[in-house]
C-alpha cells in the first residue's frame, strides 16, 4: 500500500505532463507546406496604371501608363504590362523612350527592365550610356548621346549637383 501512495502521485504527474505536451502539440499552427513559400504570386493588381509625374508648378511632365501592374510581395518586385511612357514637355514619345531605354539598360530594376524591352518591341534604339550610376532609393543617372539623363524620383532631382 505504501508504495501505491508514493507510485501514485508521480504517476499522475507523468500523465499530466504527458497530457499538456499532447495539448501544446494540438493547438500549435500547423506549418505553411514548403512550396507555397516558393510561390510567386502577386499580393495586388491595378488594372489600367496611370502615374503622372508632375513639374514643382504643378503642370505635367510624363505620364507612365501601363495595361496592368503586379506587385509580388516575395522579392518585391513590380511587372508592367505593356508600358507606355508619354512626355509633355515636347519631346516625341520615342525620343524619351529611346533615353530612358538607354540609361535603363545598365540597371537591373524591374522597371528598368520594362522600359528597355518596350523600346525594342517598338523598334526604338537603344543607345550607350556613359558615367551610369544607380542609386538605390533614387533611380539612375548617366549620359547618353552627351546629354546628361536623370530618371527617377523626386529625391533624385533634388540630389543631381548640376
Amino acid at each position: 500500500m505504501e508504495r501505491l501512495s508514493t507510485g501514485f502521485p508521480l504517476a499522475l504527474l507523468a500523465l499530466l505532463a504527458a497530457l499538456t505536451f499532447w495539448l501544446d502539440h494540438i493547438a500549435q499552427p500547423t506549418t505553411t507546406p514548403r512550396d507555397s513559400i516558393m510561390r510567386h504570386d502577386p499580393d495586388y493588381i491595378v488594372e489600367n496604371f496611370v502615374a503622372v509625374r508632375t513639374r514643382v508648378d504643378g503642370t505635367p511632365w510624363y505620364q507612365l501608363e501601363a495595361k496592368r501592374m503586379l506587385h509580388y510581395p516575395d522579392d518585391d518586385t513590380t511587372h508592367l504590362e505593356n508600358p507606355r511612357i508619354l512626355s509633355f514637355d515636347g519631346n516625341s514619345e520615342k525620343y524619351v523612350l529611346h533615353m530612358a531605354a538607354s540609361i535603363e539598360r545598365n540597371s537591373e530594376h524591374p522597371v528598368a527592365e520594362a522600359v528597355v524591352n518596350r523600346a525594342r518591341l517598338e523598334g526604338v534604339h537603344v543607345g550607350d550610356t556613359q558615367n551610369f550610376e544607380a542609386l538605390p532609393g533614387k533611380g539612375v543617372t548617366g549620359t547618353v548621346n552627351g546629354d546628361s539623363v536623370l530618371l527617377g524620383n523626386l529625391q533624385l532631382m533634388e540630389y543631381n549637383p548640376n
